[in-house]
C-alpha cells in the first residue's frame, strides 16, 4: 500500500514538472508537503490509515488549509489535523516561522526567570510546554541568534530612499520595567525594491543612539541615500545630518496632520483643519503647497493664533516630497510603510507583553522584519524607477536624477 501512494505521489509530481516545466515546480514542491505533512502526522499517532495498533496515540481528523510564504511564492497547503490526547504540528512549517520561534523564546525566557504571570503560564502550556530548562531555552536562542545576527550584519549598498521609524517596547532592566526604543530602518534601491536595512534597540531616542543606529548602516555599506522619510523623533535630525550629510528630509504628513489637533481650540473645527492641511499636501508643486500655506496661516491666524503659528513654523517640513518626481511622492510623503510594519510587531509582542532583556526583543523584532524584507525582496517591485521623460519638471525631480545618474 505504501509503495504504491509513493508511486503515485511520485508520477503526479512528475506530471506537473513535464507539463509546466519550472512553472510547475511550485505545485510540485506543495505535493512534496502535503505529503511530508502526512507522513509525519502517521509517525505523531503512531499509526496509518484505518490501522489499528496498540500504540497509537489519537486519530485523523481531515486537514485545514493554510497559505504560507514561501521563495517561490504563496503555497496553499493541506495541513492536517489531530484529535484525541495528541499534539501535532508540521514541523516543515514549524522551522519556517523565525517570528513564531522568536516569539516562544521570549515567553519561555521569562518563565524561566520567573517573572511570568498566569497569563504568561498559559501561553507557555499552548505554545512550549511547561517541561522547559534554562539550558534548552539558551541552546534554542543561541541558534536563532546566530541566523538573526547575520541578517543584521549583512553587507549594504546603494539606497536612494531611507524611512525611518522607532516605537517602544517594555524591557527588564536592572530589576526595573523600563522602555525601549525599536529603531528600524527601510530602503528603496534602484530598481525600485525595498527592504528592511536594520533594526535596533536603545535606551531613548537621543542623538548618540539615532546616531550609532545609522552609522552601523553606513559601516556594512549603505550609501546613496539622498532623501529620508521620519518622523520628528528625538536626535535624529541631528543624526542624519552628521552620518548622511546634505540629506534632504521628510517630516511624515500623516504625523504633521495628527499633531496640528493640539493647538485646535474647538473641537468642531478639526474636519476643516484636517481638510486645510490635505489641500496643502495635495497641491500639484511645492510653489502651490506654499502659496495654499500662507492662506490657511493667514485663515486661521484670528480665529486660532497658536495653530496659525504651529502650521507656519512645521508645516514646511512636509513640503520636501515635492523634491522628487511625482510617481513616487504618495508613496514617500509619510511612514505609513512602516506604520504598517510596526502593527505586525506590535501583534506579536503584545502576547509577551514584555521582555527579560534587550536581547529577547531584538530576536522577536528581527525575526518578523527579516521575514517581512525577504517577502518584499522577492514581490513586486515598490517604486518606478525609470526615468520621467524628458518633459519633466527638472526641478521637482534633482533628487531622483542624482541619484540614476
Amino acid at each position: 500500500m505504501t509503495q504504491e501512494q509513493n508511486d503515485t505521489l511520485l508520477q503526479s509530481v512528475m506530471e506537473e514538472l513535464n507539463s509546466k516545466g519550472l512553472e510547475g515546480f511550485a505545485e510540485a514542491v506543495r505535493i512534496l508537503l502535503n505529503e511530508a505533512m502526512r507522513l509525519e502526522r502517521e509517525k505523531a499517532l503512531q499509526a496509518g490509515y484505518y490501522e489499528r495498533t496498540e500504540s497509537r496515540k489519537g486519530h485523523a481528523n481531515g486537514y485545514k488549509p493554510k497559505t504560507v510564504k514561501t521563495r517561490l511564492g504563496k503555497l496553499t497547503v493541506d495541513i492536517p489535523q489531530v484529535r484525541g490526547d495528541v499534539e501535532f504540528y508540521p514541523s516543515a512549517l514549524e522551522k519556517g516561522i523565525r517570528s513564531e520561534r522568536a516569539l516562544k523564546l521570549a515567553i519561555a525566557e521569562m518563565y524561566v526567570k520567573g517573572v511570568s504571570t498566569r497569563k504568561v503560564t498559559r501561553v507557555l502550556e499552548k505554545m512550549c510546554g511547561l517541561t522547559i530548562t534554562a539550558s534548552q531555552v539558551s541552546r534554542a536562542s543561541k541558534e536563532l541568534d546566530d541566523e538573526l545576527s547575520k541578517w543584521r550584519s549583512r553587507p549594504l549598498g546603494e539606497y536612494a530612499y531611507l524611512i525611518l521609524d522607532a516605537r517602544n517596547e517594555k524591557v527588564r532592566q536592572g530589576g526595573s520595567l523600563l522602555s525601549s526604543a525599536v529603531m528600524t530602518a527601510v530602503g528603496v534601491d534602484g530598481d525600485g525594491m525595498r527592504s528592511v536595512l536594520g533594526c535596533g534597540c536603545s535606551m531613548s531616542e537621543a542623538k548618540t543612539h539615532w546616531k550609532e543606529f545609522l552609522s552601523s548602516m553606513r559601516d556594512r555599506g549603505l550609501s546613496g541615500v539622498r532623501y529620508v522619510v521620519s518622523d520628528d523623533h528625538t536626535g535624529l535630525r541631528a543624526a542624519l545630518e552628521e552620518v548622511f550629510s546634505g540629506v534632504t528630509v521628510q517630516r511624515c504628513q500623516c504625523h504633521l496632520q495628527r499633531n496640528a489637533f493640539a493647538y485646535i481650540p474647538r473641537v468642531k473645527w478639526r474636519a476643516e483643519v484636517a481638510a486645510d492641511i490635505r489641500n496643502i499636501w495635495n497641491a500639484p508643486n511645492r510653489e502651490e503647497a506654499e502659496v495654499r500655506l500662507k492662506k490657511y496661516v493667514l485663515k486661521w491666524r484670528e480665529k486660532a493664533p497658536k495653530l496659525a503659528d504651529w502650521m507656519e513654523e512645521n508645516l514646511p517640513e512636509g513640503l520636501a516630497v515635492f523634491e522628487l518626481p511625482e510617481k513616487h511622492r504618495r508613496r514617500l510623503r509619510t511612514t505609513n510603510m512602516l506604520e504598517v510594519v510596526n502593527r505586525e510587531i506590535k501583534r506579536r509582542t503584545r502576547v509577551a507583553r514584555l521582555f527579560p532583556n534587550e536581547e529577547s526583543l531584538i530576536r522577536l523584532v528581527s525575526a518578523i522584519l527579516m521575514e517581512i524584507s525577504e517577502d518584499w525582496e522577492t514581490g513586486r517591485v515598490y517604486l518606478d524607477m525609470i526615468p520621467e521623460n524628458e518633459h519633466s519638471n527638472t526641478d521637482s525631480s534633482q533628487i531622483y536624477k542624482k541619484n540614476v545618474a
